[in-house]
This record gives structure tokens, C-alpha cells and sequence, in this order.
């Protein structure tokens, strides 16, 4: 009899752990709800693109582009239960016009290799003439070959 209270205490405590688990990972989920499902535009009005390819969801919206910024800038974020993030972003990213000319990024702020979540802001220097479109190209991250996101520019 001396031991159930301690019993229940400690199955009422794991109870609670597993739920306040259980809970900030569903937020966490919905923090990074993909874009297919959400018509989720930046402030800029650009459209976040998503690819969920297991085993990496990629979310990259951009927040300086088009035709009157002078760098463009992409907020691009990682996520992934299994594996961790160790691509050079500078190296596995390209920018890819309507004529097939290619462009790599100028820089990458934000987090460093490594973990299950990375994010930050990628840049390259804005085409002039703008082109019709633009996509995005990230290689062989998760064991993808090729990852494409894709705007128009008006």
C-alpha cells in the first residue's frame, strides 16, 4: 500500500511528460506546415514553395526578389528526423533562369552544418534583366538528387 502512491505519482508524471512531448512536437509540425496544404505567401507576396521528400522537408520563401531588389534573398529551412543537415548550402544551390543560364548563391546566413533543423537566408546577386521565371535547384540533400522550386516573376 506504501508504494502504490509512489507508483501512481510516477505514471501521472510520465503521463505529463510524454504529453507536453507529444504536444510541442505537433507544434513544431505546425510551425513548418507544408505549402501545398496552406496558401502561406511571404510579406513580399512571394509564395513559400515546399518539398517534403523524406527524409527532408525543405520550406523557401523568398523575401527580397523580382524585379526591384537589387540582391535576392530566399529564407530557406530544414527539417529532418533521421540523419543530420551537413550540406554546404553554397555549393549544393543553384539559381536557374527561363533561358537555362545557372547562378550560385552569394552567401548563407543562418545556421551551421549539422542537427535536424537548420535554417537561415540564402542570397544571389539579382538577375538584370529579370527573367520570366527562376527555380531554385538544391542537389543531393536527404539522398535527393534534385530538389525545384519554382516562381514567376511579374
Amino acid at each position: 500500500m506504501k508504494y502504490l502512491f509512489y507508483i501512481i505519482i510516477g505514471l501521472a508524471t510520465i503521463v505529463l511528460v510524454y504529453f507536453g512531448v507529444f504536444n510541442r512536437e505537433q507544434s513544431q509540425r505546425a510551425n513548418h506546415q507544408p505549402a501545398e496544404q496552406s496558401a502561406n505567401t511571404s510579406q513580399g507576396g512571394w509564395e513559400t514553395k515546399t518539398d517534403d521528400q523524406p527524409p527532408v522537408t525543405i520550406n523557401i520563401t523568398p523575401i527580397e526578389f523580382g524585379r526591384d531588389a537589387k540582391v535576392w534573398k530566399f529564407t530557406v529551412a530544414f527539417d529532418t528526423h533521421s540523419g543530420s543537415l551537413d550540406d554546404d548550402l553554397l555549393k549544393v544551390t543553384s539559381l536557374v533562369d527561363n533561358e537555362g543560364s545557372t547562378y550560385q548563391p552569394i552567401s548563407w546566413e543562418g545556421q551551421g552544418p549539422g542537427g535536424h533543423h537548420r535554417e537561415g537566408v540564402l542570397t544571389f546577386g539579382a538577375l538584370d534583366p529579370a527573367p520570366l521565371y527562376v527555380e531554385l535547384i538544391i542537389k543531393n540533400v536527404g539522398g535527393v538528387s534534385g530538389r525545384s522550386f519554382k516562381w514567376n516573376i511579374e
